[in-house]
């Protein structure tokens, strides 16, 4: 299986990306895809090592090395390399539900494990499955799953990539499911938390579509726990699983944060697509940056989907701060593969920044002690400190401490607030009666997606606390399998 000296005779190659000057002009998906014949030579470049680190899913350093939904990678690999598309896609499904996503908003922890990026560049798995998936919805591959009905009903509590992925397991099984959202439309991050340029909602909206026409039933502006009562969940359903993400935004506590002008990253990601969305595309709020000096403080993906949001809505100039000193371009001896790559790298929305500004958007070591308002009570100013490594004798961590001097004053009109998120909010789990553990994500049994309450799941961020896309769906499958099994006495999904 696979071409032995694939890696020797093809470069890796990705499809076209649109340059970011053009791209800024719009909200759409602006990367290309390969040719079918250039797409199959990428796949001869994976030549089924003897230690396929890419699919092993498994943490290292306090990371997770490999796919954590151990996708079949070498094998795919080699049905794409073979033009063998209709044999790559059932592959691809046997683990794994929604590879549209994965394929687009993935960091690709499959290729950071790739014996190929060892000492070279790793194979292009990420886009080989894109292909994949994309050619399976063309041609009629991912059609409607209806099963035999088994009788037993589950509500899904959050329509985020968890949820989903639960719901399409049990459902499969033949389970009756029904998903509550509470936002006006399904997909929960991956809608409103994901901008179009780097998410199409039409993708969402394809898999909706797809996951309706097998059977499952999706109940939006629906807040359980506050519009819809959990008790009366309790009785219509036999098995609850609660999916409703790590929605909590961690705050930044100094003098003037509640100057106008300041928003979490999140509600500013969902106001942008919201509208975009309501209006067909034909509205775009550029009053909300247009013309104005941002200030998005988080260095994370958020934090770049901030400032490529941003630039899209004409601000007129973008800083992002980031608290930890500069990641170094190559791993050191501290990280050797399979690690996860501790480096640093330039995403798409630094990448717009600096080519329309003529510098990097960041700014290392560095965060706000205050922020100052204006007569009306808008936020005018903000106030930096640089920050430096120090040892903490407490605790024996490193923790960045302020530097005596180095206070700056900076104009801004409008600061987005990217630093993460502290868990989920606590009133779906409260209404349900199930605890919660210290860092507010919903409490299980040891190695279970089981609650204290055995007929309430978890599962994906409100599980797990903040993570990747990919590990939320790999926690959807695994509660469904959970769940699966505490209504049948066995699972086969």
């Amino acid at each position: 299986m696979g071409k032995p000296t694939g890696f020797l005779e093809y470069q890796r190659k990705i499809g076209p990306v649109e340059a970011p000057e053009e791209r800024i002009q719009n909200f759409r998906e602006f990367h290309g895809r390969l040719s079918a014949e250039e797409q199959q030579k990428q796949g001869a470049r994976c030549m089924d090592c003897g230690v396929p680190f890419c699919q092993a899913g498994m943490p290292l350093a306090g990371m997770i090395s490999g796919c954590p939904l151990h996708n079949l990678v070498p094998e795919v690999n080699d049905l794409v390399y073979r033009g063998l598309w209709e044999m790559a896609w059932i592959r691809l499904s046997k683990t794994h539900c929604l590879p549209e996503f994965t394929s687009r908003v993935c960091p690709a922890l499959c290729e950071a494990a790739c014996t190929c990026g060892l000492h070279g560049e790793p194979v292009s798995t990420k886009e080989n499955e894109r292909a994949v998936v994309e050619y399976a919805f063309a041609n009629g591959l991912a059609k409607p799953d209806v099963p035999v009905r088994t009788g037993r009903k589950v509500a899904v509590i959050g329509s985020g990539p968890a949820g989903l992925a639960a719901a399409i397991l049990l459902n499969r099984r033949g389970h009756s499911v029904t998903v509550y959202e509470r936002s006006d439309r399904p997909g929960g991050l991956l809608r409103y938390g994901i901008p179009n340029m780097k998410l199409e909602k039409s993708v969402i909206d394809r898999r909706i579509r797809l996951m309706e026409e097998s059977g499952i039933r999706f109940c939006c502006n629906a807040d359980v726990g506050r519009d819809v009562d959990a008790e009366s969940l309790r009785k219509e359903y036999d098995r609850i699983v609660l999916a409703c993400g790590a929605s909590h935004p961690r705050d930044i506590a100094v003098p003037g944060r509640d100057a106008a002008g300041i928003w979490f990253a999140v509600d500013f990601l969902k106001t942008v697509t919201k509208t975009l969305l309501d209006s067909d595309f034909q509205q775009v709020p550029r009053e909300l940056a247009e013309g104005k000096k941002v200030l998005v403080i988080g260095g994370g993906d958020t934090g770049n989907d901030c400032v490529g949001t941003a630039v899209r809505l004409g601000a007129e100039s973008v800083l992002q701060l980031e608290m930890m000193p500069k990641p170094p371009e190559c791993r050191d001896g501290s990280n050797p593969w399979p690690e996860w790559p501790r480096v640093g790298k330039t995403d798409y929305g630094q990448e717009e920044a600096a080519a329309l500004f003529g510098e990097d958007p960041r700014k290392y070591q560095t965060t706000v002690t205050e922020f100052l308002k204006d007569d009306r009570g808008n936020v005018r100013a903000a106030r930096l400190v640089s920050l430096v490594p120090e040892p903490d004798e407490k605790t024996g961590r490193v923790r960045m401490a302020p530097v005596s001097g180095s206070e700056t004053e900076i104009p801004v009109d409008l600061v987005l607030i990217a630093a993460g998120f502290l868990g989920s909010e606590g009133y779906v789990a409260d209404s349900f009666g199930v605890q919660l553990d210290g860092r507010s994500n919903v409490k299980t049994q040891a190695g279970s997606w089981q609650t204290d309450d055995p007929r309430v799941f978890a599962a994906g961020d409100m599980h797990l606390g903040q993570s990747l896309v990919v590990r939320a769906i790999a926690e959807g499958m695994q509660a469904a399998r959970e769940v699966d099994r505490s209504l049948m006495g066995y699972t086969n999904l």
